[in-house]
């Protein structure tokens, strides 16, 4: 993290975005203690709405580097401009992330992170839940985990997901932070063992959050009305 990105991210949590998030959302957070201040970690969350890495970034106290689809730095014109100079200065790495055989950039982005240090935070789902439910895992996050050595903490995020029955002062998001996994059993398993710690992961989530689990991947929205996340999840092919 640079010298300017890490000005403008304090500017960001303490003066234009995360007193914001505080009033729309009154966030509920636990759990602190299981992301290290320091150090690499991989932090991977369920993915309601487009402000779940926003608070997860909030609940962390710390700076989180998703990784943000390409297509967020090549617009043109003044409001591709902005949008690039946003999420370059909020430390985010622009990757092809369709997965398969183009997963590996992202994979190897992903693990530049954990080398330097940083905490790595990704939506294992892919895309944002299009129904509440949650979906199949993707499985960089514990690929990369596995590789490196480094923990991957679960988290459950609640409340972001739009419900017009609830008015919004009501309303209050909740971001549970779980303990890390334990990776220990997955280590000698080959591609069986990242499925299943994929598995265990969304499981795990599933379980605080209370989301009916779906075992099949989510299908990203067709003509969003707002950009996806960019902390999608990243793998594919067959050990998906």
């Amino acid at each position: 993290m640079n010298f300017w990105s890490a000005c403008f991210y304090r500017l960001c949590r303490y003066a234009l975005i995360g007193p914001a998030l505080h009033l729309i959302g009154r966030p509920k957070i636990s759990g602190r203690e299981h992301i290290p201040r320091r150090g690499p970690v991989i932090i991977a969350a369920n993915h309601l709405a487009v402000l779940d890495s926003f608070y997860l970034t909030l609940a962390a106290r710390r700076q989180i580097t998703f990784l943000a689809k390409g297509e967020y730095f090549d617009k043109a014109g003044i409001a591709g401009g902005f949008q690039r100079s946003f999420f370059s200065a909020m430390g985010q790495i622009p990757v092809d992330r369709r997965g398969g055989s183009h997963a590996s950039p992202a994979l190897a982005a992903a693990t530049r992170i954990i080398e330097q240090g940083g905490a790595w935070g990704i939506h294992p789902e892919g895309t944002r839940s299009p129904d509440g439910r949650l979906y199949r895992g993707k499985t960089g996050a514990v690929r990369v985990a596995l590789e490196t050595g480094v923990p991957i903490v679960p988290v459950a995020i609640t409340g972001t997901r739009p419900d017009r029955s609830i008015s919004w002062w009501r309303r209050q998001v909740t971001v549970e932070i779980l303990e890390p996994l334990d990776m220990e059993s997955f280590l000698d398993a080959g591609s069986q063992g990242v499925r299943a710690a994929t598995d265990t992961l969304m499981l795990a989530i599933a379980v605080r959050t209370g989301q009916e689990y779906v075992d099949t991947y989510a299908r990203a929205r067709e003509n969003p009305t707002g950009p996806q996340c960019s902390a999608s999840g990243i793998g594919g092919g067959r050990q998906d």
